[in-house]
């Protein structure tokens, strides 16, 4: 079980939709050090769950059946949405068109924003310190010390399209790609639609250590293809476990909403939690 928040921080990770609520209302308010937090009442999540979704409209986009997405996940899809019209919720097709952009946007804002917030941890101010000969030779010791292999990855990239003569053709224009996707999303919700069910991921876990993700980073990040647009879009998603593939690894389905209206998709995913039952995976150690 996860769960986003509505202003693009990631939210708890809980047994199952009950835990979530609770979670989100112990850790949901303002904060008046915090840019980023508003100043809300904050809702009893807990007492969203198990209320009935009759009436509720839920979207299905068709973009999100995407070319190698996996049988099994398509298949608990279809079965996510059959649960929700057998609770009472009115299922419709919709379309969010800039989502084939948001992939290569996202790996463009998120690595940018990475870049700039990084950018700190140099070893003079505060935290890890390598020694070296001179300055410049402690910044590279030590941010090669403190960052794994793809914080580095993404420092570079964002580095790269916020430089000067990159900053208009990538970082500004995925900038603008973000805007449409939001605009998609709000014209969705506009026509009527309380939430979207898509999947959470194309496939199931890969393994850990597996060398054909690892020699392909763009293969690893294809399987954030259902959930970037809920970041750049800035909505709250959940993502409930709700079968298991072949191998019995758990697949999931998402639920996105409206800004700040969590409770729809406590409402909505106990449904799933429900219909889909105890998932336990395979002992696999």
């Amino acid at each position: 079980m996860a769960f986003a928040s509505s202003l693009d921080q990631a939210g708890p990770i809980a047994r199952d939709v009950r835990d979530a609520a609770i979670m989100l209302r112990s850790m949901a308010s303002v904060d008046e050090k915090d840019t980023t937090s508003v100043d809300i009442a904050v809702p009893d999540y807990e007492a969203a769950v198990g209320q009935s979704v009759k009436g509720l409209k839920i979207g299905i986009p068709k973009e999100y059946r995407v070319e190698g997405m996996a049988e099994e996940v398509d298949q608990v899809w279809s079965k996510g949405i059959e649960w929700l019209r057998d609770a009472g919720a009115e299922i419709v097709d919709i379309e969010l068109p800039h989502t084939k952009y948001a992939l290569p946007a996202y790996y463009i804002v998120a690595p940018a924003e990475a870049s700039s917030n990084l950018a700190r941890y140099d070893g003079v101010r505060y935290g890890l310190r390598v020694p070296g000969k001179d300055i410049v030779d402690m910044y590279e010791k030590t941010r090669a010390a403190g960052f794994g292999r793809e914080v580095q990855r993404r420092i570079m990239i964002g580095t790269y399209v916020l430089s000067a003569g990159y900053y208009d053709a990538y970082y500004l224009r995925a900038q603008k790609v973000r805007t449409l996707i939001k605009r998609d999303f709000e014209s969705a919700f506009d026509a009527g639609v309380d939430a979207i069910l898509t999947p959470a991921t194309p496939s199931s876990a890969f393994g850990i250590g597996d060398q054909d993700m690892a020699s392909d980073p763009v293969k690893m990040y294809m399987q954030d293809i259902f959930t970037v647009t809920v970041n750049m879009a800035g909505l709250p998603g959940i993502s409930v476990p709700a079968g298991l593939d072949h191998k019995g690894l758990p697949l999931g389905l998402q639920l996105i909403g409206k800004p700040f209206d969590e409770e729809t998709l406590f409402r909505a995913g106990h449904v799933i939690e429900q219909a889909a039952g105890s998932l336990t995976p395979k002992r696999w150690w």
